[in-house]
């Protein structure tokens, strides 16, 4: 099984550790645990690569554990509102949270986020881990991230691209992009990936910053242009498309990672029994191959290891958006 050890932005390396298989077992865990149905709440739409992962684990959760493990997606400010709901859920296991790295960014770049992304909760595992991707519409002239990069530069204010609107990871890597290389292009925010690969698919933003696992179906069909991943190194997932260090842009490394998390004072032998078989369920190969067509990569890790990571990312972010001069919302 793979564990994350780290997951780096900016400058920083990132570095999946693999081939670790340690602390599988529940040990201690509340063999009563769970006593009657477990929600599961997705803090983004539902029919998205999030929410079909989380759906995918709460099957196999329902027929590990014997109760139904339900998704619930609560909507709203980039997943802020379902994790503030899930924030102030009773510690009891029966309700957990399945978020992306909005969990982590949020607190850095607005101050109205209902919850300590530390205090608030208890850290389960994380579950996946995919690169951000840019892509162009076919009709675009510039092959690659050095002709994009040029042509924006040469005609200040004529290009546009779509990202996330209030957008705590896409928003944060396209600004970090965009600051970082002094680019004069126009942004026009979204509040999601679907209508902004509707948009970029009819031509009207030409370019676009977004994860890879809604884009990956266009991408392989033709009908988007994939320019680069937003990542140090190339990912096995699209092992054809550059990295941003090979595109031309250096000291650029931002990834999206999934992960479980369960509400503050929720039980450690309750965390630990989830933690085993939600990594129990991602290292399976049917698993992994049918995360692989979401564009993702399974990964898993104790729930210390995803608490120090939450930690460094908190800092992490800090810094990138200061330096960036993004101001907090």
């Amino acid at each position: 099984m793979k564990t994350i050890v780290c997951l780096a932005a900016g400058g920083a390396a990132m570095m999946l550790a693999a081939a670790s298989h340690a602390q599988n077992a529940p040990g201690g865990a509340a063999t009563s645990y769970p006593t009657r149905q477990v929600r599961v709440i997705v803090p983004y739409p539902a029919g998205g690569p999030t929410d079909v992962m989380a759906r995918l684990v709460a099957q196999h959760l329902t027929e590990s554990l014997g109760q139904n493990f339900f998704v619930e997606n609560l909507t709203g400010a980039s997943g802020v509102v379902g994790t503030g709901t899930a924030a102030n859920s009773p510690g009891d296991g029966h309700t957990i949270l399945f978020v992306t790295n909005d969990f982590a960014v949020a607190p850095t770049v607005s101050s109205k986020v209902p919850y300590d992304a530390v205090k608030s909760f208890a850290p389960v595992t994380i579950a996946a881990a995919s690169p951000q991707v840019v892509v162009v519409h076919p009709s675009f002239p510039a092959k690659n991230m050095q002709e994009m990069i040029a042509l924006a530069k040469a005609s200040p204010g004529k290009y546009n691209y779509a990202s996330l609107g209030i957008g705590f990871g896409q928003l944060s890597s396209e600004r970090l992009f965009r600051l970082g290389l002094g680019l004069d292009v126009v942004r026009v925010p979204f509040p999601g990936a679907a209508p902004i690969i509707t948009s970029t698919l009819a031509g009207h933003t030409p370019m676009a910053f977004l994860g890879l696992p809604p884009a990956a179906p266009h991408i392989k069909e033709g009908t988007l242009r994939a320019l680069a991943v937003t990542t140090r190194d190339r990912s096995p997932l699209v092992p054809n498309l550059p990295s941003m260090q090979e595109a031309g842009v250096p000291d650029f490394d931002i990834t999206s990672w999934q992960g479980y998390f369960a509400p503050a004072n929720t039980p450690k032998e309750i965390v630990t029994r989830l933690n085993a078989e939600i990594r129990k369920i991602v290292e399976k190969p049917e698993i992994k191959a049918q995360l692989a067509t979401l564009g993702m990569d399974a990964f898993s890790g104790t729930p210390e290891q995803l608490g120090t990571f939450v930690g460094e990312q908190l800092v992490l972010w800090e810094r990138l958006i200061k330096n960036a001069g993004i101001e907090k919302q």
